[in-house]
């Protein structure tokens, strides 16, 4: 590549996200929307590569596929990186990596299509008319391409869109599914009137836990667009790596990053800060999409009785209450947010391997897995808080 795949189209692979004008790789990302979603603008993934949080450095190395007709516009793009671990992926292969490798292969380099240490639902295959499946037909198998070329065990679209899942699946991909817990917004009014649709025990331990967390004279302030001052940044910036450093060991993200995404995208951001005594000791970071508030990192200097509940959840949901928007995503994992109205929704991803003998084991290991993480969704959401007859619905 650069490589001709059809007489009017050709598909190029870019080194760096920078090699494409932001408005052509966005006009993509939006898919006929007024703007992409936060995780796969320009914006953002260039923020994560010029602060050096991505690149061969890290073992993110990008290999964007950008697809173009021919007066040269380009008509689709996929965010893609050549990766040497597994590490900040949120959809563990790491136990199909040791099998083969133990078998005597070579997992890595694979080839990944994600948002980098970014577990959230969202387009992959982004073409510029959402409805042009012969467009997602040429980046289907223009991945595939790009693994071969690189002598890649495998390629990976992971947090896709379930309606890109399908059409992968028809390209030959693996299908896996897992889930996370989504707050789902039914027209409340508000968060008194989410407590209505709960159960009654369930109603008055959220109010109480909602007390006792803003006890001790804490206060919450919630940051975007201008407010999102260095300062605020430097705070937040304390609070992620204490929490990082204990979670991963080495955190994926950089001062640099947060700076570069206040400057970029400020009115996609919304920090929920925690102050006590004239300083902050606690903040969530939040982005904000067209119908939804997705959570993404949390953090203290100060531990507090149920401060995180209140910070990650439960202002999440007074936002998107406000504001009218259908759902709050909070991060990846997390049987505790049942209790807190977050309801299990599937996750979806698709997975190429070259290897015929791996390619069948995996295909084993999905089709029962993907039997348990149904039958567990629908276990978890019977133990959901919501009065009988109350609750959304619970999966895609």
């Amino acid at each position: 590549m650069p490589e001709t795949t059809r007489h009017d189209v050709t598909l190029q692979v870019l080194g760096r996200i920078s090699d494409i004008p932001a408005a052509a790789w966005d006009a993509c990302a939006a898919g006929g929307a007024e703007r992409p979603e936060p995780f796969v603008s320009h914006a953002f993934l260039s923020a994560l590569e010029e602060a050096g949080c991505v690149g061969r450095r890290t073992g993110w190395m990008a290999q964007h596929l950008m697809l173009a007709d021919a007066d040269g516009t380009p008509t689709g793009v996929v965010p893609a990186y050549l990766k040497s671990h597994s590490r900040g992926e949120y959809v563990f292969d790491q136990g199909w990596a040791e099998a083969f490798e133990g078998a005597g292969g070579s997992y890595y380099p694979k080839l990944q299509v994600a948002v980098p240490f970014t577990p959230v639902t969202g387009r992959r295959l982004l073409t510029r008319d959402p409805s042009d499946a012969a467009a997602m037909d040429v980046l289907g198998a223009g991945l595939v391409q790009l693994a071969r070329r690189h002598d890649a065990s495998s390629a990976h679209v992971t947090f896709a869109t379930q309606g890109e899942w399908e059409k992968l699946g028809d390209l030959g991909f693996l299908q896996r599914i897992d889930q996370q817990f989504h707050w789902l917004n039914q027209g409340y009014g508000s968060y008194e009137d989410f407590l209505e649709a709960l159960a009654s025990r369930k109603r008055k331990a959220l109010r109480r836990e909602r007390r006792e967390a803003l006890g001790e004279d804490i206060t919450i302030e919630a940051l975007t667009g201008p407010d999102l001052t260095e300062s605020a940044w430097d705070a937040f910036f304390a609070f992620y790596m204490d929490t990082g450093s204990r979670k991963w060991g080495q955190p994926y993200l950089n001062r640099a990053f947060f700076s570069l995404i206040g400057a970029r995208m400020a009115d996609q951001v919304l920090l929920v800060m925690a102050k006590r005594a004239g300083r902050y000791i606690a903040g969530a970071l939040n982005f904000i999409g067209a119908d939804t508030i997705y959570g993404r990192y949390w953090g203290a200097v100060e531990h507090h009785p149920f401060l995180h509940f209140e910070v990650c959840y439960h202002q999440a949901i007074d936002y998107a209450i406000a504001r009218r928007l259908s759902v709050v995503e909070a991060g990846a994992q997390g049987e505790h947010k049942l209790a807190r109205g977050y309801l299990p929704r599937l996750t979806h991803s698709a997975h190429w391997i070259a290897n015929a003998d791996l390619r069948r084991a995996v295909a084993r290991y999905l089709e029962r897995e993907r039997a348990h993480v149904r039958g567990m969704g629908e276990e978890l959401a019977d133990l959901g808080p919501f009065r009988r007859g109350a609750a959304p619905e619970e999966q895609d």
